[in-house]
Parts: C-alpha cells; sequence; structure tokens
C-alpha cells in the first residue's frame, strides 16, 4: 500500500472503528458497522479489507475503498504524472486502486485522456488497445460526474476479445472468461488464464475460431471455456446462451459464477478481498454449473451432492422447486448396485449409479410457478411498521413484479399464498407452512436493510435529494436500481411514499433553455420572484438550517389572471405534470397534515382557500393560523403512534407554502408577516403574453423536467451562495426607513438572495434579476403597510360604526359617556346596521380580529352606565320602551 494512502486510512480507520494497535500485525477490538460488536480486525500493514472476527453470527467485510471512496476518486490529482513517469496516474489506480501489481502488466496499458464536450469536463484514463484497431480507457478522476458513463470504447471489438499483449498461455487447459479487463487480470494474477470479451453480449466468436486453428496446428484438444460474466439477469442469460454456442462449435465449455450477498461482487473486487484462492474457484464453478443446469432435476442433483442436505427449497426456470430425498431408500438403492454412501473416489459407472439410486429415492417438486424472492428489510421507525420487499419472477415473458410482505404474511403459508396471489397474477404457492418456513429461513438470513423515508424530496438526516426515479447526493446523480432502491456505497435508501410521483429527465442535454424568455415575457417581475421562491424551496431544509425559517408566497389576483398557468408550469419544472395545488376547505385536518408531510424541499400549493358559503360556517373558509408551525419547518400536527405506548408521531415540516387564490389572505398578523404577496392581474396582457403563455404550457415534460435537476446537482454552490448574500440584502432592507418589522425584512432578502443564486443554474439577464430585486422592495414596503392596518374585518366594522354615529347628531351605537372611549354592545350595533341597510362582518369571525384593533386600541369588555339608552329612556324618543341603564360593550381608545 502506497504510504501516503496508508497513511490516510489509519488515521480514518483508528478515529471511525475505534481500534486498538498494540498488536503490531493486526489492528484489532473494532466495532463493527454492521454487529456493533468489538470483533472488526484488519492487517496493519497494508489494511486493504476490514473483517468482523465473529464468523459464524456476522462475518461481515468492508474493502477501504467502500469505507471511504473518496480516497479513491482523482488519481491524477492525488498521482501527478511526470517525464520520468508519464503513467503515474494510471499506475497508482491499478496498483492502489484495483490491488494489481503492476511489474507484472507494464506494457498492457498507458495513460490516456478524455474530455466531455457536452459536460466540459475531463479525466485521465487507463487506456487498452483492443484486436480490430479498437480501445477501450476507464475513467479515472471522479468518473461519477460523467452519470453512467465510466468508460470509452473506440472502434469495433464485436467477435473479438481482449487478451494480455503477451498472449494466453500455449499450455491453458482452461481459459476464463469474463466481462472487463480488470476482472481478467484479476484472475490472471491469482494464476487462471483469462480474457475479455469487454460485454456481456458480445461473443467471441471470431477470436474462437483463431483459437480453433492456433490448437489445430499444435496437435492439441481445445481448452475449455469458462463464461465468467458478471452476477445479474443479463450476465446469466448470456452465460447460458454463450453455453451453448461454444459447445456447438466443439469447445468444451461451462461457466462460473460470483457469490451472491447483500454487496454485489465482480473477479477484480473478490480478488482485492483475497477470494480467488483454488477452493474458491472450486465454488465458483459449482455456482456456475448450477446456472447451466439443463432440468430442474439435474439442478437438484448437484446441489444435494454439494450440501448432502435431504430437503431444500431451490430456484429453476424462474419456478420454486422443492427437492426430497428418502435417505433409507437411497442408501438401500446404492447397496444394491454394490455402492457405500461414504465412499471416497467414484468413476464415471458409479456416478451413473448414484445418479439411478437418487432417481429412485428422491422427489422434485414444483411449489410455486414463480420464484419469489426476498430482497431486503425495510421499516418506517417511527410508526414501527415493517415490511420485506420481494420480487416475483415468472417462467413467461411477464416482467417480475415487486412488491411487499408483512411479517405476518411470510409467518402462515396460507396468508403467504393470498398475499402472493393478489400482488402477482396468477402466482400460486401450493407448499406447506414447514417449506415456507424452510424457504424463509434460507432467504431472511443477514438480509440486506434498506433506509425508507416516508416523503419526497430532500433527506436532510441523509443530505440526499430522492426525485423520483433519480437520487442525487453531493451532486453525484443515480438511477433507481433494479431492487428499487438507491444505492450510494453506506447508504441503501428509498422513499415509502406513493402520493406525489416526479418524472425527471436525467439527460440534461434535453434541458431547453427557452422556457426562461418564455416565462419572463408571460409574467415578467412577478414571474421571475415566483420563481426564485419556486427555486429557493428546492433548499428549504438548508435554508431554515441557516436562518430558521423560510417565508410563505401568496399568489393572488383575478380569474384568468395567469396564477395557475405559472404554478403547474413550475411543478412541470420538477417533474410533477398536471398538478396546481390542493383545496384546503376540502379536505380534513388529517389529510391536509398528510399533504404537508409527503414533501420535503418542494412546494405546498393551498388553492381556492378563500372559498366559502355564508350559510354554513364550518366550510366557510381555512384557517390560515394552522400553518404557523411550517414557517419554522416544525410539525403541523401530532397524532398517536398505533401500539399500546405513549409515542407521537410528529413529522417536521420539511417543505414551503404558497398560497393561490382571488381573494387576500385573512389571517392574524403573526400569519400576515410570514408572507411574501404578489397579485396579478390582467392588466398587461396582449398577444405576446398569451403566446408566451401557451408555449410554457405546451413545452414537453421532458424538455423542462431537468431544471430540478440540474438544481439538486448544483445544491453546494448554491447554499454557500445564499449564506454569503442574504445578510447583505437584510441590511438593505434594514436600513429602508419604512420597513420596521425584522421578519418582512427577513422574508424578503431571503428570495432576494434567491434571485442571486438562480443565476446559478439559468440564463436570466442581470437587468431581469435587478429589475426583480427592485420590485421585492416595493413587495416588502407595501406588507409592511398591510400589517400596520387594520384587518378588513376590523375595517368594515368601523366603516358601519363611524357612518350609524355621523348619520344623527345624537350617538346611535356609541354608549359611552367619556369623550376619549368608545363603547359597543356587538349585537345592538347589528340590529341598528340592519335596520339601515349596512352589513357587519359576522359577530364570530369578527370577534377574532377586533382585539386587535390598531386604529383604536381594545381596551377589555366591561359594563357601563349607556348613554344611547339614558337618552331613549329620557322620552326624548316618543314611541320606545324602557331599556336597561347598563349594558355590556367592547371598549375602544378614541382616535386621536
Amino acid at each position: 500500500m502506497n504510504l501516503q494512502l496508508r497513511e490516510e486510512v489509519v488515521t480514518r480507520l483508528l478515529r471511525d472503528f475505534e481500534f486498538k494497535t498494540n498488536n503490531k500485525d493486526f489492528f484489532q477490538q473494532g466495532r463493527c458497522p454492521s454487529c456493533g460488536k468489538k470483533e472488526l480486525y484488519a492487517p496493519a500493514e497494508s489494511p486493504w479489507v476490514v473483517r468482523c472476527g465473529r464468523m459464524n453470527k456476522c462475518a461481515a467485510e468492508y474493502h477501504i475503498k467502500e469505507l471511504y471512496p473518496e480516497l479513491f476518486e482523482s488519481w491524477s490529482d492525488r498521482y501527478k504524472p511526470t517525464p520520468q513517469s508519464p503513467t503515474a496516474s494510471a499506475d497508482a489506480y491499478l496498483q492502489t486502486g484495483r490491488g494489481f501489481d503492476i511489474s507484472k502488466i507494464k506494457g498492457w496499458y498507458t495513460q490516456g485522456s478524455y474530455y466531455c464536450t457536452d459536460r466540459q469536463i475531463g479525466t485521465a484514463t487507463v487506456k487498452f488497445q483492443l484486436p480490430n484497431g479498437a480501445s477501450w480507457e476507464r475513467f479515472i478522476d471522479k468518473p461519477q460526474r460523467f452519470g453512467k458513463m465510466k468508460a470509452n470504447f473506440a472502434g469495433k471489438y464485436k467477435g473479438y476479445w481482449w487478451q494480455p499483449p503477451t498472449g494466453l498461455p500455449e499450455d491453458a487447459t482452461e481459459i476464463w472468461l469474463t466481462e472487463g479487463i480488470f476482472d481478467a487480470i484479476a484472475l490472471i494474477q491469482s494464476g487462471t488464464a483469462s480474457a475479455s470479451l469487454m460485454s456481456c453480449n458480445n461473443y467471441p466468436g471470431l477470436a474462437l475460431k483463431e483459437l480453433k486453428t492456433e490448437y489445430a496446428k499444435l496437435g492439441k484438444p481445445l481448452p475449455r471455456l469458462v463464461f465468467a460474466l458478471d452476477d445479474g439477469p443479463a450476465g446469466e442469460s448470456f452465460t447460458r446462451k454463450f453455453v451453448n454456442y461454444a459447445r456447438k462449435e466443439g469447445f468444451p465449455a461451462t461457466a462460473a459464477q460470483p457469490p451472491k450477498g447483500k454487496v454485489k461482487l465482480d473477479w477484480n473486487e473478490l480478488f482485492q478481498r483475497g477470494r480467488l484462492t483454488d477452493k474458491d474457484i472450486k465454488e465458483y464453478l459449482y455456482l456456475g454449473s448450477l446456472l447451466i443446469a439443463k432440468s430442474a432435476t439435474e439442478k437438484a442433483k448437484l446441489m444435494h451432492q454439494k450440501t448432502q442436505k435431504k430437503e431444500f427449497p431451490f430456484r429453476f426456470d424462474n419456478r420454486l422447486f422443492w427437492f426430497k430425498i428418502d435417505y433409507d431408500r437411497y442408501v438401500k438403492a446404492m447397496e444394491n448396485q454394490g455402492l457405500s454412501v461414504d465412499a471416497g473416489t467414484r468413476t464415471e459407472e458409479d456416478d451413473e449409479a448414484i445418479e439411478n439410486a437418487l432417481k429412485e429415492s428422491s422427489s422434485v417438486i414444483e411449489v410455486a410457478a414463480c420464484y419469489p424472492e426476498a430482497l431486503y428489510y425495510q421499516a418506517h421507525e417511527v410508526t414501527d411498521e415493517s415490511w420485506y420487499y420481494f420480487r416475483v419472477s415468472f417462467p413467461h415473458d411477464g416482467a417480475p413484479i415487486k412488491n411487499t410482505f408483512s411479517g405476518g404474511q411470510l409467518s402462515s403459508a396460507s396468508e403467504f399464498k393470498k398475499r402472493l396471489m393478489s400482488v402477482a397474477p396468477g402466482a400460486v404457492w401450493t407448499g406447506s407452512s414447514g417449506q415456507l418456513d424452510r424457504l424463509m429461513k434460507q432467504q431472511l438470513y443477514d438480509i440486506k436493510r434498506v433506509q425508507g423515508i416516508d416523503f419526497v424530496g430532500y433527506s436532510k438526516e441523509y443530505g440526499i435529494y430522492i426525485l423520483g426515479d433519480l437520487a442525487v447526493k453531493d451532486g453525484i446523480t443515480k438511477p433507481l436500481n433494479d431492487e428499487d432502491f438507491f444505492d450510494f456505497g453506506k447508504l441503501n435508501i428509498k422513499t415509502l411514499n406513493k402520493s406525489v410521483s416526479l418524472n425527471v429527465n436525467p439527460d440534461l442535454k434535453e434541458l431547453n433553455p427557452e422556457w426562461e424568455q418564455h416565462l419572463y415575457t408571460a409574467f415578467k417581475e412577478s414571474g421571475l420572484i415566483s420563481l426564485a421562491f419556486w427555486f429557493g424551496s428546492l433548499y428549504a431544509e438548508q435554508i431554515r438550517a441557516v436562518d430558521k425559517t423560510y417565508p410563505f408566497l401568496e399568489l393572488i389576483g383575478e380569474p384568468g389572471s395567469g396564477k395557475s398557468t405559472l404554478i403547474e408550469f413550475m411543478w412541470r419544472l420538477c417533474g410533477r405534470p398536471d398538478e396546481e395545488g390542493f383545496d384546503p376547505v376540502k379536505s380534513t385536518a388529517a389529510a391536509r397534515a398528510r399533504r404537508l408531510s409527503q414533501v420535503s424541499n418542494l412546494p405546498v400549493v393551498l388553492i381556492e382557500g378563500d372559498r366559502g358559503d355564508s350559510k354554513d360556517m364550518k366550510q366557510r373558509s381555512f384557517d390560515w393560523d394552522e400553518l404557523k408551525t411550517a414557517y419554522n419547518g416544525r410539525s403541523p400536527r401530532s397524532r398517536g403512534v398505533k401500539n399500546a405506548g405513549n409515542e407521537t408521531y410528529e413529522p417536521p415540516f420539511r417543505g414551503t407554502i404558497i398560497i393561490s387564490q382571488n381573494a387576500e389572505v385573512q389571517a392574524s398578523q403573526a400569519v400576515l408577516e410570514r408572507i411574501i404577496h404578489i397579485k396579478t392581474d390582467r392588466k398587461g396582457h396582449n398577444s405576446e403574453t398569451r403566446q408566451a403563455a401557451r408555449a410554457l404550457e405546451t413545452m414537453p415534460l421532458e424538455q423542462v423536467s431537468g431544471f430540478i435537476l440540474k438544481c439538486a446537482i448544483a445544491e453546494k454552490k448554491v447554499v454557500d451562495l445564499y449564506k454569503n448574500k442574504v445578510p447583505h440584502y437584510e441590511s438593505m432592507l434594514a436600513s429602508q426607513d419604512d420597513l420596521k418589522t425584522h421578519r418582512i425584512i427577513k422574508n424578503h432578502a431571503q428570495i432576494m438572495a434567491m434571485l442571486d443564486c438562480l443565476a446559478l443554474v439559468t440564463g436570466f439577464k442581470n437587468s431581469q434579476i435587478e429589475a426583480a430585486k427592485e420590485k421585492l422592495v416595493e413587495l416588502a414596503l407595501q406588507r409592511q403597510q398591510a400589517i400596520s392596518a387594520d384587518h378588513p374585518m376590523v375595517q368594515q366594522f368601523w366603516d358601519v360604526f363611524d357612518y350609524l354615529e355621523e348619520k344623527f347628531e345624537w350617538a346611535v351605537v356609541d354608549h359611552s359617556k367619556d369623550d376619549k372611549l368608545i363603547a359597543v354592545n356587538l349585537n345592538h350595533m347589528e340590529e341598528e346596521a340592519g335596520e339601515f341597510r349596512q352589513k357587519l362582518p359576522p359577530l364570530p369571525e369578527l370577534k377574532k380580529h377586533l382585539k386587535a384593533c390598531k386604529s383604536r386600541k381594545f381596551l377589555g369588555i366591561k359594563t357601563v352606565r349607556s348613554a344611547v339608552n339614558e337618552r331613549m329612556n329620557s322620552g326624548t324618543v316618543s314611541g320606545t320602551t324602557r331599556r336597561p341603564s347598563s349594558v355590556k360593550c367592547w371598549m375602544f381608545e378614541k382616535e386621536l
């Protein structure tokens, strides 16, 4: 191991696993990340692999590349080429990153370079020459930057293979054929002749023809071909085909398979773990023989001979079979043929006799005309719910079906049968509970675990964006794997939420920037501010980690002013077509809480919350005060967990709030201060704006949905720039004489900072950005004026009060005798207003806001001697009945 690399690795190992170093040969008693016991050990000189010493209970092992991948990413930075060593980066990659003895492969490769014009990034490469003038090069500097592309082919290699420039050994009686060059080199350095097919679907017909001619000239029998392709459906399928092709061409052929486990390993990775010994090779050939078995009976015979088990389940042709042997009958059949069960070496005649004895004494029956395979365990820790995720494969052309099974459904054959038939059409289980128990014991032991989250978007705990079938972590994008989770090394994760679906195009080259100009043409500064707010929503968790809060956006305006078009398009930027929002008035409190918990770093859009029917007070409007805690990212609602304890489930609010309706939000001052208010209208609409809006509506989703992916990749740059910009805008807004409320200043400063950050992922002009900032200053001043004024209901109340008091020379509804005070009995005022055809707000709603009156300070509710009733009782008004001298009134100070 390179001394510099060893020093870095040892420092991290001692820090992360608490190894003891009192043994000079081994680091010992480290804490195992799998079982938690202090049984982890590693060689002190070259700690490439750390292993758990609990071989029967854990046996976990981790390669340094799994634990610290960042140490193995940028080889040309760490090992720079020099005139004396022009292949220094490639040498280091092959020696340190791949574990090869490069003295034995010098001259097999060169150091090259590759530049991607689309991404405008480059990398050093390890380059190999292929037959037919072709070449292959592996990227060695942060290859994850290139997406799925980790290597580059030049030229055609179909029908050929890569072999060492020195050629295959002349005395080779067996040749292993792998997919990758590094796999072939790993086998070669383990003492096995090998060549690389370069891909799993490249049958080396031309190379085999040359090999057959060469061996014929030498008068030697053809070597046995071992097709050792990678584990997986594609590799297994082509292995079977290629073995048959080779046998038809006269080659003795078989297969080898790497072992299956929680971590998928190729031949190079097995080589680095020291698992290509003669004993290991025999095991891999055995696994290959199971793969290419011609019948279920043949496969069962191979497994029985290997394990000597009397009964077991096994898979063949995507069906589940059960093997069982009557051992006494088997012994008797062997004795009848003059053989002993415990005999050592066997002849070919003995093998035939054993096969006959097995046929006579054993049975192979089909338990299910499909193959149910447990992939991993997933759980929701807070609610104490858990599931096993299965893949059910079929022998016909139907695609595999993946779904969950609960622990209870795996514990009973009848429950398992019902669940299997409900999730996989045509799948029938005919086995017993005992057979199911045996199958589950085999599949569930040490099963892989996948972390589940119950929302879509960004997970603060794991620092990852989950966006439909894509995930982004630290700028690296990965697709959903074939087991429906995202594999980021030590982190296996998926979302359990199925309510929110995002369809994001992973190809950023298809992202069409024309939408930016259409958006600005159609909506001007209001559209750009709305986009900046939406853009900031994609970093809401990171922003709240810095500033504790993120504002609400209120988008109001007359019907037809473009609110829906704007919101629907911004959803399309996130890969969510045909979405606008949900109506809180139509939703229950539980449904609203679930809506707010479904997303993270995405907006929750509430539409038509102002709609109401005065005849039905319960459905009159939505109480916006419900959302106050969402401003700080706190839970909108708490509910009990269904168990015997006293736990509650209070998921935090991880998204942002957008309110879209025709009328302004009527709420408390605390809520109004949290809102950035934008009003749309139809004044500026013309043919140009209509065409731009139409263009936004008709742009294909594939051309705009990459926006959210681009934003997720740029996470670090955006958050860093935001942290740098927001203090500047807070200071700038605070210097405005008319801005007094810190919350308003902070809210608008955050969006101004996001406008600057927007330039990192879009091409809006600087003049457009600056115009939007100026508009935000105006909006901040307008919001300050709005919260300084009374609530519209309160304003309406005082308008009616002033009208009634000014109609006559005497007091009509003011019962106070003090010239500095106002005393109003609300029921009396409602009666008088009705007589003069004046409309008051509903008293239950009015009372909520009247106490917060700003223009005339509320002093309390108390009983006063009524000036109005005293005048009426004095007889100055004829035809009236006597009224009480004292009345309970709401007391206010008069305006100065």
